[in-house]
């Protein structure tokens, strides 16, 4: 499985305007500290990534305080639908010891990195999402495609409600990809 994993390094992610406008709305909305107004944008973001890799979207929960865990602090959580409902990713916003908003690229990469297990089921059919050197250069694929490389390169944007256009092309732009007609063996 881990084989299957490490073939795919990159997903073809072609991102709009809108949806890296989306991103760069993130340490703004953060900055803030409200968790509804963060919930609706990740969810917007996720909703972007998986509508234009044509995967079925996953419901995003944001909470405040991250659970104890031992040995370190538990990032993000990533729970497969039972038959008929939504995956969801759940992503906390402020940091465990100190309770503070947690940093921008801490944020967005946990939400990827949740994201990346979703789309390693729905999209490229895996039988398991193991965190192996595929699964991180895939994450890391996506948050570049996003324009998120640098903190300080996303641009501070006015803040509007965030809404996403299913019917027009402004999520992605470029070829649509297909989905696998087999699962990545």
């Amino acid at each position: 499985m881990a084989t299957a994993s490490d073939r795919v390094a990159t997903l073809p992610l072609q991102p709009g305007p809108r949806l890296r406008e989306l991103v760069a709305a993130l340490p703004q909305t953060l900055e803030r500290g409200k968790p509804r107004e963060v919930q609706v944008l990740a969810q917007a973001i996720a909703n972007g990534i998986c509508i234009a890799l044509r995967v079925k979207p996953v419901r995003v929960r944001v909470a405040l305080r991250r659970p104890p865990l031992r040995g370190g602090e538990l990032q993000g959580l990533y729970e497969p639908a039972a038959e008929r409902g939504h995956d969801v990713v759940t992503v906390w916003m402020l940091t465990l010891k100190k309770g503070q908003v947690v940093k921008f690229r801490t944020f967005l990469r946990t939400l990827l990195h949740e994201l990346c297990h979703h789309l390693d089921y729905k999209l490229l059919r895996l039988p398991d999402s193991l965190h192996t050197q595929g699964f991180y250069q895939r994450e890391s694929s996506l948050f570049h495609a996003l324009g998120a490389g640098s903190a300080d390169d996303v641009p501070r944007l006015p803040l509007q409600r965030p809404s996403i256009d299913t019917q027009g092309s402004t999520l992605y732009s470029g070829r649509v990809p297909e989905k696998p007609s087999s699962p990545v063996t």
